[in-house]
């Protein structure tokens, strides 16, 4: 016999049993053994059914609260980047912001602007120096050097932004890096007509940071604002 006073709290609460999954069970289990054994009992494989169904929905509704709240997440850090980037006075300063907030913000292991120019035509001597102590963040490259980066080697229309694992020719950007870069993102920067290209390297030592399967919109949003922050200091 059940006891008096735990039939009592049942009588007085019945949702309470109705809403614990695991109590349901056992209930249609006992049932189940006082059946013949020629007798299916239908609406216990339902019950069953239906509770994994609801499972299934439950994670697939914290998936989605979980991936929301990190797009949510990244939205606002990359809005705190451009901010940072907007309130460089000058060129100097912006490649100091690049390096000192916008990375960490970004929560980037690495962040490289690449330049196709020639140092003599694009900087007056006096700026030299002072760029020089920028140089693990701003590389000076030959013309072409963007386009066979991206490339890597495949014949593949070039995107204005690349998600990849990092590759050995990757290493020549990464110089002076202390951790092993595992992904990256590439962002190819368009200046308009008679400026030469550029690229922002995005670095994580993660090898599933950055993925082909990811989402761009928020990267190429970045790269077309950084685009229009460079204009200032261009020849």
């Amino acid at each position: 016999m059940i006891d008096h006073d735990l039939r009592e709290r049942i009588l007085t609460a019945p949702q309470s049993l109705l809403a614990d999954p695991e109590i349901m069970r056992a209930l249609i289990a006992a049932n189940d053994d006082n059946l013949a054994e020629n007798i299916i009992d239908l609406r216990s494989l339902a019950v069953e059914r239906l509770s994994q169904r609801l499972g299934e929905l439950e994670n697939a509704h914290r998936n989605v609260i979980i991936a929301a709240h990190d797009n949510l997440a990244g939205t606002n850090r990359l809005h705190r980047a451009i901010l940072q980037m907007l309130d460089a006075g000058s060129f100097e300063d912006l490649l100091t912001a690049l390096e000192q907030e916008v990375g960490p913000t970004l929560r980037l292991d690495c962040l490289r602007l690449v330049l196709e120019t020639d140092p003599n035509d694009a900087f007056k001597d006096e700026d030299l120096a002072a760029l020089a102590k920028h140089d693990k963040v701003l590389i000076l490259a030959e013309p072409g050097f963007i386009d066979k980066y991206i490339a890597a080697g495949r014949k593949t229309s070039l995107r204005k932004v690349t998600l990849r694992s990092a590759i050995a020719a990757s290493s020549q950007l990464y110089q002076g890096q202390e951790i092993s870069i595992g992904s990256e993102a590439l962002l190819a920067l368009n200046f308009g007509t008679g400026h030469p290209p550029g690229l922002l390297v995005m670095g994580a030592t993660e090898n599933s940071h950055f993925n082909p399967s990811q989402g761009t919109d928020l990267l190429e949003f970045f790269a077309q604002t950084f685009e229009r922050v460079m204009l200032r200091w261009l020849p």
